[in-house]
């Protein structure tokens, strides 16, 4: 599985070209310090719409780009029945139109809430995000997460076999 969140931690690298950029375009001061520039481009972007949109116009297309890069490396090895890409900002971005299946993976408001240990976080993050119902009725399919991992685990399996036989 590929996670886009592991992709753009890659991407801000203070040292990379992207991190350069992003430092030069959000006008901060020089961080070596991975988490710190992290931190300092979240307090930045969030209190400011337009350095947000300047950052992920940016960003977004080297997320997929580097998607993109180890889908070939995966197809390529032609040992995998399925290329999952966890991305929560898919539908967000028009991401959905590069994939043959879409899941929206749901849990009710409270129970999603309750799981983020960071209450303020959890609510910045979904500010920025499509209502979960809107994912839903644009997604292939939908996964309901409001048990244990073990449920859900169960539910994946049977998506798997589904994907697998179409």
């Amino acid at each position: 599985m590929v996670s886009a969140d592991a992709i753009v931690h890659e991407l801000l690298n203070p040292q990379s070209d992207l991190g350069k950029k992003v430092l030069h375009l959000l006008d901060l001061q020089e961080i070596s310090d991975e988490k710190a520039f992290r931190k300092a481009i979240a307090e930045k972007v969030f209190n400011d719409a337009g350095s947000l949109a300047s950052l992920e116009k940016i960003l977004h297309p080297e997320v997929l780009k580097k998607i993109n890069e180890l889908y070939g490396q995966a197809a390529k090895k032609k040992q995998y029945t399925c290329f999952v890409v966890e991305m929560p900002l898919l539908f967000e971005i028009q991401g959905e139109k590069f994939y043959d299946a879409t899941v929206a993976v749901l849990a009710d408001a409270t129970i999603a809430r309750k799981r983020l240990a960071d209450k303020k976080e959890y609510d910045r993050r979904m500010k920025r995000q499509m209502d979960p119902k809107q994912k839903s009725i644009k997604a292939d399919y939908t996964l309901l997460n409001n048990g244990s991992l073990e449920d859900l685990k169960k539910q994946v399996a049977l998506l798997h076999q589904t994907l697998t036989n179409n």
